[in-house]
C-alpha cells in the first residue's frame, strides 16, 4: 500500500500530504518538498503511514530530500532578509501615502519571490509600489491582501484567557462564529469580553457550542410552568453543566432541581439536619373527618371566658309631629283691580317708537 506523510510549512499552519518515497521520517524532521510555488522547507507533523488508493489526495507531490545544514542556514538567512524587505516596503508605503497596513514579508525558500501580506479597508492600487520593490530587490513581487483574522494568525499575541492565541498555535482553519453561540452558553454579550485580538468574535466560542446545545435539550426551557410538592412555580434559569434549573415558587422560595425531579413533581431533597418545608393547610372546622394533626398530643386549650350579660334594648324614639301645609288664598277683587290699573299706567308712560 502507498504511504503518505503530513507536513506543515509554518506554525499553526494547514497540514499537507506528500509522498515520502523511501525516506525514513519522524515527527519534527525538516524536509525540502516541491510545491506549486517552488521548493519549500517543511516540518513533519505525522510520520509516514499507509493509505488505501482511494484515500490518497489528487496530485500528490513528493519529498525532495531531508533538509541539510545548508538548507537550514538558507532558511535562517531568508528570515533576516524578510526583516529588511518589511522595513523597505513599509517606508515606500508611507512615502506614497497609501491606505494599507503591511503585516509581513515572506521569502520563498530559493529566494525567487517575495510575498508581502497587507490589510486594507478596500481595494488598493499598488502597481507603482510593486515597481519600486522589484527594482530594489531584483526578484518577483507578490502583494497579497488578507483579513484581520489572518493578520492575528501571522502576528500572534496573548488572548484574554492569558494563553497564546489559538489561531497561531493549533487552530489550522477558521470556522464561522456567531453571536448565537455566546447566547446558548449564557455569556454576557459584552463586545470586549467575547471579541479577540482581531476584533472578531472569539474562535473558542465554537468549541463547546454543540455540547451546550445537546445538554440543553434535556432541560426545561426558561419560563416553563412547573409544580413541585403541590406548589406551582416557574423556571427562571438553567445550569447546563450541572444539569439543573432554578425554579421560583409561588411562596417566594427559589430552589435548584433536576429535570427528573420536575417530571416527578418533587422538590429538592433537604440536607442532613434540615427539615423539609411544609405547606399550611386549613383545618376541617370540627366537622367530618379530623384534620391533619388532630388526635395527637397537643397543648391544653385556654379556659373559656365567662358569659357577658345581655344589655337592655334601647327605647324607640318618639315620632315628630306632622307639619300642616296650607294652600295659598286666592287674591281679592280689590287687589285684582289695583294690579290692572298699575299695568295701564306703565303702558301709557312708554314712548312711542318712530
Amino acid at each position: 500500500m502507498p504511504k503518505i506523510v503530513s507536513l506543515k510549512f509554518r506554525d499553526a499552519g494547514k497540514h499537507y500530504f506528500f509522498n515520502p518515497l523511501d525516506f525514513e521520517l519522524a515527527k519534527g524532521d525538516r524536509v525540502v518538498v516541491e510545491t506549486d510555488r517552488g521548493r519549500a522547507l517543511a516540518t513533519v507533523v505525522v510520520p509516514p503511514e499507509e493509505r488505501a488508493e482511494d484515500q490518497l489526495p489528487a496530485d500528490l507531490k513528493s519529498v525532495v530530500r531531508i533538509a541539510t545544514d545548508e538548507d537550514l542556514a538558507m532558511a535562517q538567512a531568508n528570515v533576516e532578509r524578510e526583516r529588511e524587505a518589511y522595513l523597505y516596503c513599509q517606508d515606500r508605503i508611507h512615502k506614497r501615502n497609501m491606505e494599507m497596513k503591511l503585516v509581513r514579508a515572506e521569502y520563498l525558500f530559493d529566494g525567487s519571490k517575495i510575498i508581502f501580506y497587507f490589510t486594507a479597508d478596500g481595494r488598493v492600487d499598488f502597481r507603482e509600489l510593486v515597481k519600486d520593490l522589484a527594482h530594489y530587490f531584483h526578484t518577483r513581487i507578490e502583494m497579497r491582501q488578507i483579513g484581520v483574522r489572518d493578520e492575528a494568525k501571522l502576528i500572534g499575541g496573548i488572548g484574554i484567557c492569558g494563553r497564546e492565541l489559538c489561531c497561531c498555535t493549533f487552530l489550522t482553519e477558521f470556522t464561522p462564529v456567531s453571536v448565537r453561540m455566546a447566547k446558548e452558553q449564557g455569556l454576557a454579550l459584552n463586545p470586549t469580553k467575547i471579541s479577540g485580538q482581531c476584533g472578531r468574535l472569539l474562535c473558542c466560542l465554537s468549541y463547546e457550542f454543540e455540547t451546550y446545545c445537546s445538554l440543553k435539550k434535556c432541560l426545561p426551557k426558561c419560563g416553563r410552568k412547573v409544580q413541585l410538592d403541590g406548589i406551582k412555580g416557574e423556571v427562571v434559569n438553567q445550569d447546563v453543566l450541572r444539569q439543573k434549573v432554578q425554579v421560583r415558587l409561588e411562596d417566594g422560595r427559589s430552589v435548584a432541581v433536576t429535570s427528573e425531579q420536575i417530571e416527578e413533581g418533587k422538590g429538592p431533597t433537604p440536607a442532613m439536619g434540615e427539615e423539609a418545608p411544609r405547606r399550611n393547610r386549613p383545618s376541617s372546622g370540627g366537622r367530618g373527618k379530623p384534620g391533619r394533626g388532630e388526635g395527637r398530643s397537643q397543648s391544653p386549650a385556654a379556659p373559656p371566658s365567662p358569659p357577658v350579660p345581655p344589655t337592655k334594648p334601647a327605647k324607640p324614639a318618639k315620632p315628630a309631629p306632622p307639619v300642616e301645609v296650607k294652600a295659598p288664598e286666592p287674591p281679592s277683587e280689590g287687589e285684582e283691580a289695583a294690579k290692572t290699573s298699575r299695568k295701564r299706567s306703565r303702558s301709557r308712560r312708554r314712548p312711542r317708537r318712530k
